[in-house]
This record gives structure tokens, sequence and C-alpha cells, in this order.
């Protein structure tokens, strides 16, 4: 009877000990995920008409939390464009900031509200361009906010590929929100 209890015991350490060992990495890397993670906030599924060619075209306000970069960019495309994505604001050597406002102007140095940077979209502007597809269904808006471990040297006008390969290796943070617009 005791060797029976004994193999159960150990039977069952052993399966406590393997359960452990599955789910241990799996809770350390949600962990890291979650502290990688930046939340952003829109607040609108829609790309409000203000924000696009219907309107003023101004870049809408972007809330972010859970940054602990030393800058930030953004990147805001439209994946569904009829022949590639299509890249409508590349903005970045943004300080630390909860709130992105909106009314970004369009030139390639900022320094109100904060000092940053802007590239040439895909329209050929500088800074924030917004929404305008061919009639249709609706296209897909990704605002991407991503925090790097450094300010970049990167010249204002660059394009969304200089800035990518700018960024290469010094992304510590991500984080993105989706909204869309039609016509």
């Amino acid at each position: 009877m005791i060797s029976i209890n004994r193999k159960t015991s150990l039977s069952s350490v052993l399966a406590a000990t393997l359960i452990l060992a599955l789910l241990l990495p799996a809770a350390v890397q949600a962990e890291e995920t979650d502290m990688n993670s930046i939340v952003v906030k829109l607040g609108f599924d829609r790309v409000p008409d203000e924000s696009t060619c219907q309107g003023a075209d101004v870049s809408p306000e972007i809330e972010i939390q859970g940054t602990n970069a030393a800058s930030l960019a953004v990147i805001v495309d439209d994946p569904d464009a009829p022949s590639a994505v299509f890249t409508h604001w590349l903005i970045w050597n943004i300080p630390p900031t909860e709130t992105i406002p909106r009314g970004i102007k369009k030139i390639t140095n900022i320094d109100d509200p904060f000092p940053a940077v802007q590239g040439t979209n895909d329209f050929g502007e500088i800074g924030y361009t917004g929404p305008c597809p061919p009639r249709g269904k609706p296209h897909r808006y990704f605002f991407r906010v991503l925090g790097l471990d450094r300010i970049l040297d990167l010249p204002a006008g660059a394009s969304a590929k200089e800035l990518k390969k700018a960024m290469e290796g010094h992304v510590v943070q991500k984080g993105e929100a989706v909204a869309t617009f039609g016509r």
C-alpha cells in the first residue's frame, strides 16, 4: 500500500512539474508582451469627416497609454489602397506623451505642442493627409505608435521606407488602433 501511494505522489509531483514547466514561459511571455505594448485609443471607429478629404483634413487626436520609451513615432497607413499600402502620416522624435492633439501643423519640424519631425506621406506631402479612398468599400486605417529607445537621426521629409529603416533595432514598444472610412 505504501509503494502505491509513493508512486501516486511521485506521479502527481511529476505532472505538476510538467504543467508548471509548460505554463511558466507562457506567463512570462504574456508579461513581457504587456510591458512592450502601448495602448492606442482614437475615440472613434470611423475616421471623422474633419480628418478626411471630405472635411478640413486635420490630424485626429491620439491617446497613448503605457509608454516608457525615449521617443515615439506614429505611422498611419491604409493597407486596403488599390495599388499597395498607402501611408497617410509619418511623425517621429515625439517625446513620451499621453496625447497627440488633433490638428498637428503640416510642417517638417514642429515645436508645438511638442518638438517632432514629420515625413513625406504617399500623397507627396509633409504631415498628415487624411483618408480619401475611391468610392466603394470602406478602407481600414492603422494608427501605429512605436516606442523607440532613442531619438532618430533622420532628416525631415523622409519616406516611410526610410523611417522604418531608421527604426530597425530601436523599437521597444508597439501599439495600434484601427478605424475605417469610406465614401
